[in-house]
């Protein structure tokens, strides 16, 4: 009888779970979020530096509104066309110290920007820049979302908004310090690429020590997509036609913004500047909301509301006079920029196991539709006029109607 009583206790130790430690649930590494965050507000402001030079360009190489915008089209394309690849490349060999080596590209582009004597130069420049933020937005979006503890819209959002923040800012110390002292005074911001650098180099050996030394551990865990192919196909199509409408429009918006206002309303280059860092403060702003809210209330919601939330305001910006223009941007900016945080981690949800890919994707996809709508909208308004371009884009945002056709957001499954 005893053999008997030690099965039974054998038994009921099986039958009834012993009591497991639970494994405490992982919490956002907030350094390491804010470290890439600060890193993309010094990678941003660089590029957002060669957009608010845009009136200083154009009277110092005396060009045309096509040639402001092959200037967008060369940043954005080198960006765009290398981000997807980077990112391929890296869900297979992660690379942890290409971010420095990313930033040294951005800090190149700056200084050839600062000397350019030729028009050449600066589309030189506006390409290291390019190929800087090609190989930044991949590799720091993985990291995001490593350091997220789960809460990956949240991871997002932390570091979508030092980037806004930076596009915000460059406007700014254009207006402060580059209107008043001329194209040279953007070596100054080299020293700010110089500490992107120094932070990167240590957010590399965070990455290093937390993701290669567990790749075994990650890679063994296969994680199946949460729908069919064809399925994911469909609502990646569906994402980049949401990313076209959002930065196409954005590229109108923003490029010749300051034109704007300085045509229709008589503002100077400095007052149209500032204009101009009201609406993209109000898109870094927009940026915090969207993914901590995704997080909450499901993807799609948001990815409804910030892109066709955004019609009606597009719709009577060309309308307005002075007060009601700048009211109507900040409102675009807050909502519109909601969207990409969103987007990017809905569609990692649609491919699990494959972030860099996907960040690449959706990041390049978004700069190669910026510079092209840049592009293709500068010829336009140099046959028309800027008012045209804006009356033009305002139908963009209706784009938005076709999220319905995006399945709901995949769920999490819970091991």
């Amino acid at each position: 009888m005893t053999t008997t009583s030690s099965e039974a206790t054998l038994s009921a130790g099986s039958s009834t779970t012993a009591p497991q430690p639970t494994a405490p649930k992982a919490k956002p590494a907030f350094g390491v979020l804010a470290s890439i965050s600060g890193a993309h507000m010094v990678n941003d402001m660089m590029q957002s530096l060669i957009l608010a030079m845009y009136p200083i360009l154009k009277g110092e190489f005396s060009l045309s509104f096509m040639q402001i915008g092959l200037i967008t089209l060369t940043y954005q394309l080198t960006a765009s066309l290398l981000q997807p690849l980077v990112g391929l490349f890296t869900d297979k060999k992660p690379l942890p110290y290409s971010l420095p080596f990313g930033m040294t590209s951005t800090l190149i582009g700056l200084i050839l920007l600062a000397f350019a004597p030729s028009f050449g130069m600066v589309l030189l420049a506006a390409a290291f820049v390019g190929v800087g933020s090609s190989i930044f937005h991949p590799e720091s979006s993985r990291i995001a979302r490593l350091a997220s503890g789960g809460q990956h819209g949240l991871a997002q959002s932390v570091f979508q908004v030092g980037g806004n923040a930076g596009t915000a800012i460059g406007p700014l110390l254009a207006a402060l310090v580059i209107v008043p002292f001329g194209q040279r005074s953007v070596a100054w911001f080299a020293l700010a690429a110089l500490a992107g650098i120094f932070v990167l180099t240590k957010v590399s050996r965070w990455y290093a020590t937390h993701h290669i030394a567990n790749a075994a551990r990650k890679t063994a865990q296969a994680v199946a997509a949460p729908y069919p192919r064809n399925v994911v196909l469909g609502a990646i199509a569906v994402l980049l036609v949401l990313i076209f409408s959002k930065y196409f429009y954005i590229a109108g918006l923003s490029s010749f913004y300051t034109f704007y206002l300085i045509e229709k309303f008589g503002l100077s280059v400095q007052s149209a500047q500032m204009h101009l860092f009201y609406f993209l403060f109000a898109s870094a702003v927009g940026t915090v909301l969207g993914g901590p809210v995704g997080d909450r209330i499901g993807r799609k919601p948001v990815i409804w509301a910030s892109i066709l939330g955004v019609a009606p305001f597009a719709l009577m910006l060309p309308h307005a006079d002075l007060f009601w223009t700048t009211a109507f941007t900040i409102i675009i900016g807050l909502v519109l920029s909601s969207a990409f945080s969103a987007i990017l981690v809905y569609a990692q949800e649609l491919m699990p196991g494959k972030v860099g890919m996907v960040s690449g994707l959706f990041f390049g996809f978004a700069f190669g539709m910026g510079g092209l709508g840049a592009a293709v909208l500068g010829i336009l308004a140099d046959r028309t006029s800027i008012d045209f371009v804006y009356h033009a884009i305002a139908y963009l945002p209706l784009l938005g109607v076709v999220t319905i056709l995006l399945p709901r957001s995949p769920k999490k499954k819970t091991t």
